[in-house]
């Protein structure tokens, strides 16, 4: 039994365990990385990790879910593989362990003290030359999951911001102290829209929003001065509460069309906001930033968290 008491919210421990894009930022001791997971959370679903020593040497393993509760309980088989995820026994790897093929390990989540404690109990107690190895493979992995719920706690209430030079994409992610249906639904009402899409300073008319495929929106903004600026597009898909994509266009540039993905991502009574536009350009992207975006986006994004709070 391996037990660690984590101060992260258990629905974030859960989702750093079973969500592959976090497994691979702690998966492995101190020096390794995890270029490679994916995950089938579904019962009878495999999954398939890599983790890469420093000198370049790939380690696979694999499994099946056996059970599911979220976000409590996991049961899982779990057996070195090769790359293809085909099961290998321990020799594969040049140890000489009297190691099963196959073990079945069990995961738990428990709320405490206002954070999480999380166990791991394998079926069988490994043999006596495994099990040093195998606690502090276990304690620097896990070390290095407690630094990964931090840096995602400390993402809490703050707008960010990624643009990696010369890509055409933007990334935009918040978390809010709200429910994903309740963000999902003050982002999706004209009248609610109105009152946090944009800055401050700028009126802002939602004149259509017809929040289905293939239906357009269009939002008009207005200063001080009466000046308007105004925006457009499409929706490609929508899926309640899940995620918006839709077409942006700015009027006053024609023809600079961008495709906008907003998922709207649950994390049990909180929601994660990831705002993702592709531009058709590099330089249409970098124009955009150049505009004021990431100060206009930050300004949104806490009008909508005031807006929130207040139910």
């Amino acid at each position: 039994m391996i037990t660690r008491v984590f101060d992260a919210p258990r629905e974030l421990v859960w989702k750093a365990w079973t969500m592959p894009e976090y497994v691979m930022r702690w998966w492995g001791p101190e020096g390794f990385t995890s270029p490679l997971c994916t995950i089938d959370l579904s019962v009878g679903g495999r999954y398939l990790y890599c983790m890469r020593s420093p000198d370049r040497h790939d380690f696979w393993s694999t499994g099946v879910f056996r059970e599911i509760d979220p976000p409590k309980r996991l049961v899982v088989t779990d057996s070195f593989a090769d790359e293809e995820g085909n099961v290998v026994p321990a020799s594969h790897y040049g140890m000489n362990w009297n190691w099963p093929v196959e073990v079945q390990v069990t995961a738990t989540f428990e709320e405490y003290r206002g954070g999480t404690r999380f166990s791991l109990q394998y079926e069988r107690t490994p043999p006596k030359e495994m099990i040093n190895p195998m606690m502090v493979g276990w304690n620097q992995s896990l070390d290095k999951l407690a630094a990964v719920l931090e840096e995602e706690k400390s993402r809490h209430g703050k707008t960010v911001l990624v643009a990696a030079p010369g890509t055409q994409e933007i990334v935009i992610t918040r978390i809010f102290d709200a429910p994903r249906e309740r963000v999902f639904g003050v982002s999706t009402d004209p009248m609610l829209l109105s009152r946090w899409w944009g800055p401050a300073r700028l009126t802002t008319t939602v004149e259509r929003m017809d929040v289905k495929p293939g239906g357009a929106w269009r939002v008009v903004q207005r200063d001080a001065e009466g000046n308007e600026f105004a925006f457009h597009g499409v929706y490609h898909a929508v899926e309640n509460p899940v995620q918006l994509v839709r077409t942006f266009e700015f009027e006053g540039t024609p023809g600079h069309v961008l495709l906008e993905t907003v998922t709207f991502e649950d994390l049990g009574g909180r929601t994660n906001l990831i705002d993702q536009s592709v531009f058709q350009t590099a330089e249409d992207r970098d124009a955009m930033l150049r505009s004021g975006m990431e100060e206009g986006a930050a300004e949104s994004m806490d009008r909508l968290a005031g807006l929130l709070a207040k139910g």
